[in-house]
């Protein structure tokens, strides 16, 4: 385990391009250590893509949207933390993204920072995704669980693990409980 970023966005949509990120969340964990756990709610850049399935699901209104702070203000928050921990300028240091489908996520987090006219977000993240969807599938295929979905819901209540669902700390939370449980699960003699 070496520079690792577990993180979870909420957005107004299902596409990157259309649809924006309205709360992000992140624990940066190095060499197995948190180091910082962060959480953002952010403003979307465009109120004419917003999904109401969306907002139903967040809890959410526009005029509440509204009082979130401005993107470019919450972009520059989230540089100053992965600062703190990456050099940007070294190929060799970067995070490991974590998270539950976190293909979603990595690709709404990059199109926030294309948003901000930021074209560099490898900079900061390689693309060796850590994520329990695959491991849970695999437990499925060999028979040895069986949900109705694999929703991080359904996962969580499955695995006896808290959830507090739809809130992107909240998920990465559970998500990153979860990868620890998956562990022992796959590597029972704790390698």
């Amino acid at each position: 385990m070496k520079k690792v970023l577990y993180f979870d966005t909420e957005t107004t949509g299902l596409d990157e391009k259309q649809n924006d990120i309205i709360q992000i969340a992140g624990i940066i964990v190095i060499y197995g250590v948190v180091q910082e756990e962060f959480e953002f709610k952010v403003q979307p850049f465009n109120y004419d893509n917003i999904s109401q399935e969306a907002l139903d699901i967040h809890g959410y209104n526009v005029e509440q949207l509204k009082t979130f702070p401005e993107p470019g203000e919450i972009y520059l928050r989230v540089i100053d933390i992965f600062s703190k921990y990456i050099d940007k300028y070294n190929k060799e240091d970067k995070f490991t993204p974590a998270g539950y489908n976190v293909e979603f996520d990595l690709r709404f987090l990059q199109q926030f920072f294309q948003k901000n006219n930021d074209v560099y977000f490898g900079s900061w993240v390689n693309w060796k995704k850590i994520d329990p969807l695959p491991l849970l599938y695999y437990l499925d295929y060999c028979n040895r669980i069986n949900l109705p979905n694999y929703k991080l819901a359904t996962v969580c209540q499955h695995f006896e693990i808290e959830l507090k669902a739809h809130d992107a700390l909240g998920d990465i939370r559970a998500t990153r409980e979860l990868l620890a449980k998956l562990h022992g699960l796959f590597f029972k003699n704790g390698n």
